[in-house]
């Protein structure tokens, strides 16, 4: 049976204490070690507190009558393996994947594992590193020349350029991933464009 990520870091938290570390380094520890998987500041105090308190079991009470539907470590680790491979799905694909309620769901993104959902920011066209590389041969290139010679400006005919674009551009709700507040803001490119000058 596969080891939960936050029971796996529950235990950690235990040699933490037992080690004498301090819930802040425990905390930077743990981010250390499971990045974005790693549990929210508060779970982890109350696991260290626990265990500072001379706990020694790393597993979860038992609670009768607990809905299956419940915010529990499981079904956090649940959500996590559900949303990695595919940030963008929304608050119900994740809640008919994972069988919990929407309010539940919610706030194990929100609460527990810190993510909110957020636009992809609109990138007419993303280059490689050997096209961006490209450009700057030729900016470089049409500067020197631009440089060397007072006519050369005079020979440049400039227009106006249109991007056609082929298909149904993704809306922003469509676009929308679930991120870390220090993750990066997504982009999203559109191919299949016909390049009009005129």
């Amino acid at each position: 049976m596969k080891m939960s990520v936050f029971h796996e870091q529950r235990i950690c938290v235990k040699f933490l204490v037992k080690t004498g570390k301090s819930v802040t380094e425990t905390f930077e520890m743990l981010k250390i070690a499971f990045g974005e998987e790693a549990m929210c500041r508060t779970q982890t105090y109350e696991w260290w507190k626990h265990f500072k308190e001379g706990r020694t079991s790393v597993d979860d009470d038992p609670h009768s009558g607990r809905p299956s539907t419940s915010k529990t470590d499981d079904n956090v680790a649940k959500v996590i393996e559900v949303i990695r491979p595919n940030r963008c799905l929304t608050v119900q694909e994740v809640v008919e994947e994972v069988s919990i309620s929407k309010t539940v769901c919610h706030e194990i993104l929100t609460e527990n594992l810190g993510r909110h959902c957020i636009a992809a920011k609109f990138v007419p066209r993303l280059l490689m590193d050997d096209q961006k590389q490209n450009r700057l041969d030729v900016s470089q290139e049409l500067l020197d020349r631009a440089n060397g010679d007072d006519n050369f400006l005079k020979n440049i005919i400039t227009g106006d350029e249109t991007w056609v674009y082929g298909y149904n551009v993704e809306t922003k709700v469509q676009s929308s991933q679930w991120v870390s507040k220090t993750s990066p803001r997504p982009q999203k490119k559109h191919a299949k464009c016909v390049h009009m000058s005129r």
